[in-house]
Order: C-alpha cells, then sequence, then structure tokens
C-alpha cells in the first residue's frame, strides 16, 4: 500500500520530532549542554589540564567523565614521566622525545575516536578511570545516544545486535591495532639506543674547568654488555616482526601463540642479562647506593622474570581452555 504525500510528510514530521526530542534530552542529560561527543572531544584538548576542568563541571554524563578521568591519568602521568626525564642529559632527552611523539600521536587518537562516540580505554589508564567514577564498563557508553539504536522489531533487534557485535569487534581490533603499532615504535627506539647509543649508559659528575661547567661521562657498563647485546637485538626484531604480522593478520590462535612466543624471547632476555649482570657501579661516589643500584636492579629483573613467566603460564592457560570450548575462532 502507497502512502500519500500527506502521510509521508506525517511521518517525516514525527520522525523529526522524535530525533530533536532525544537530542534535546541528551543535552539535558549533560551539565555543560555539550553533544557528548564533543565534550568527550575536549577533555582531550588540552590534555589533563582540559580533563580537570571537564571533571569540574560535567557532572551528569558519564562518559564525558570518563573521558575527562583518563585524560588526567594518561597525560598528567606521562607529563611526570616527561619532567623527570627531561632534565638528564643525553639518556632523559632521547626518551623524552620518544615519549613526546608517543603522547602526541595518542592525543590525536583519542580526540577522533571521543568524537566519533567511541569510548576508547587505554591500558591501565581505563580501568583506574572506571573505577575512580565508580561505574561499571557498561554505563559508559548508555550516554552516548544513537537515534538509530533505538528499534522495537525483533528484526530491528537482531540487526542492532549485530551491529554491536560488529563495532565492538572493531573496537577491539582499533586496541589491538595501536598496541602493536606501540611495541613496534618501541622496540624500533630500543634497538636503535642500545646499539648506536649504549654509551651514554653511565654516570654523569657535574665538573668545573676553569669557568667552564662541564659533564664527565663514566660508563656503568662493562664488556660483557656486549656478550647480551645480540640476545637483545634478536629479541627486539622478532617483537616488531611479531606484531607486523598481528597487525595484518588478526586471528585468536595466531595472535596468542605469537604473543608466548615473543614473551618466551622476552623473559630469556632479562634471564641472561640477570646471569651476565654487565653493570659496574663502582663510578658512584657512594659505596652503599653503589650496592643498593646492583641489588635493586637484581631484584627488579628477577621481579620482571616472574611476571612475565606468569603471563605466559596465563595466556596458555586461556588459549588451551579457548580451544577445547572452540572458541579460538574468533
Amino acid at each position: 500500500m502507497q502512502l500519500s504525500p500527506e502521510e509521508r510528510r506525517g511521518i517525516f514530521e514525527e520522525e523529526k520530532l522524535r530525533i530533536e526530542a532525544e537530542e534535546k534530552k541528551q543535552k539535558d542529560s549533560s551539565t555543560t549542554s555539550l553533544n557528548p561527543n564533543v565534550a568527550g572531544l575536549l577533555c582531550y584538548v588540552a590534555g589533563w589540564i582540559s580533563g580537570i576542568v571537564f571533571l569540574i563541571i560535567e557532572q551528569k554524563n558519564r562518559s564525558v567523565r570518563f573521558h575527562a578521568a583518563q585524560s588526567i591519568i594518561v597525560f598528567g602521568s606521562l607529563s611526570i614521566i616527561h619532567s623527570i626525564l627531561n632534565p638528564i642529559p643525553i639518556i632523559g632527552h632521547f626518551f623524552s622525545i620518544i615519549i613526546g611523539i608517543f603522547a602526541f600521536v595518542l592525543w590525536i587518537v583519542m580526540m577522533v575516536k571521543a568524537y566519533h562516540g567511541e569510548v576508547f580505554k587505554f591500558p591501565l589508564a581505563g580501568e583506574l578511570s572506571e573505577r575512580f567514577l565508580g561505574l561499571p564498563p557498561s554505563e559508559i557508553e548508555k550516554d552516548y545516544t544513537n537515534p538509530s539504536e533505538h528499534k522495537t522489531t525483533t528484526s530491528g533487534s537482531n540487526k542492532e545486535a549485530e551491529h554491536k557485535h560488529e563495532q565492538q569487534w572493531g573496537k577491539g581490533r582499533a586496541g589491538r591495532i595501536t598496541s602493536s603499532a606501540f611495541v613496534i615504535a618501541w622496540s624500533l627506539a630500543l634497538l636503535i639506543f642500545f646499539n648506536f647509543f649504549n654509551q651514554y649508559i653511565a654516570y654523569y659528575n657535574n665538573e668545573t674547568v676553569g669557568n667552564v661547567s662541564i659533564w664527565v661521562r663514566e660508563s656503568i657498563l662493562t664488556g660483557e654488555f656486549s656478550s647480551w647485546l645480540p640476545i637483545l637485538t634478536i629479541a627486539l626484531v622478532l617483537s616488531m616482526v611479531g606484531h607486523a604480522i598481528l597487525i595484518a593478520i588478526d586471528k585468536y590462535v595466531l595472535r596468542e601463540a605469537t604473543l608466548i612466543i615473543l614473551d618466551l624471547f622476552g623473559i630469556s632476555v632479562v634471564i641472561s642479562l640477570l646471569s651476565i649482570f654487565p653493570f659496574d657501579f663502582s663510578a658512584l661516589p657512594n659505596a652503599a647506593v653503589a650496592n643498593g643500584m646492583e641489588l635493586g636492579i637484581m631484584i627488579t629483573l628477577g621481579l620482571v622474570a616472574f611476571g612475565i613467566g606468569i603471563g605466559i603460564i596465563v595466556r596458555l592457560i586461556k588459549l588451551t581452555v579457548n580451544l577445547i570450548k572452540g572458541a579460538a575462532n574468533q
């Protein structure tokens, strides 16, 4: 049955009024009366500063408050790390540049995703933001309103479920790609630094010659470092290759198996460093500090190796269980 022009016009007007009512309701649920997409973007514009501003002024919209809290935690932490590293000669400047590049890329990604209504949760920071706000993960996305999702028919509900499943899978893949890209960039930075700039791993002593103040560098690495460097180089190259494959081929079994293998190489790097221990802190002026540094590094390396080992066991058990359940084809 065909609809008359008057009936079509009536349906159009009703739909228009419904959308306007939903938009008004959406704005009314926000303290700032801004669209959540726009407010979410603004939470990241000035880093942790705009995060604090929106966390204070926005008291209703949960998604905006989440973005504000995440902006504070992520960019606040990066700012603190940058301020600690920047005064350190050579090494500090190098890693400060790396952190600055990473922060800029992350800044763009978070603003784009917030504007498109995606609740992008940065590892650890996203969980901390949820706990800080006291919000269950499923509640955050409810403050994004999408008129097309409000359907009452059974077929519409099925399509909505399929659409949400595809959307969630797409978000998960985007997160995995971002994580793998970061690992590749970080591995490349470490590869370059340890192979070409390892002489800057040293104790720096400020001395004054005449009226000129200079930094005197005394290496804390021994000759045994050269026997550990190839192990590290191989592990970093394999890490870049492995994560490049995971970006191209996003299969559950391949992803988990690759990460287990890379973790095995990672633990071998840490254990070999602990056994070789190519460090000499005798250049430090205080013997107690030198002994403390040596003990601290040994304990830290031991804990890192233990943590990686536990991670490998957990990942292997989860992979085995999913294979048995037949849930690995995701």
